[in-house]
């Protein structure tokens, strides 16, 4: 990476959004990759790895966000991911978002003071496990 800023891959058909997230993300420290489809974000991933990643749960297919986190945890990588869905509060309570890999389940459209504090909390504690390993 060419700075130190973390780096936030938001994976997200909806280029409104995207947009939205950068100005929020690039405005308060973060750099930011976007990716309209989730095989265009597992490839970023591969040759990026950011610090965490934000999926939409449904784009090209109903699933697609489900099935790129599936492939990234496969891939035995350990960023925070966040599944961003229009029914973010419902899925969060009625499902074990754990089981399927995430971090956290945020509502669209997410407020910027959620976003932040979300990732704050996790990409802080992601970078100071990482290093730790290094030392």
């Amino acid at each position: 990476m060419a700075n130190d800023n973390p780096l936030i891959l938001c994976i997200d058909d909806d280029a409104d959004f995207t947009d939205s997230v950068r100005l929020v993300l690039e405005n308060n420290g973060y750099a930011m990759e976007e990716a309209g489809s989730a095989e265009e974000g597992l490839r970023i991933y591969k040759k990026r790895k950011p610090d965490a990643i934000l999926v939409d749960l449904m784009m090209e297919e109903v699933d697609a966000g489900v099935n790129f986190v599936k492939e990234v945890r496969a891939l035995g990588a350990a960023p925070p991911v966040f599944m961003l869905s229009s029914v973010g509060d419902d899925l969060a309570a009625s499902t074990d978002y754990t089981a399927l890999g995430l971090d956290g389940v945020l509502q669209k459209p997410v407020s910027p003071e959620r976003l932040l504090k979300t990732l704050g909390r996790k990409v802080k504690a992601t970078r100071g496990e990482a290093d730790k390993n290094r030392v």
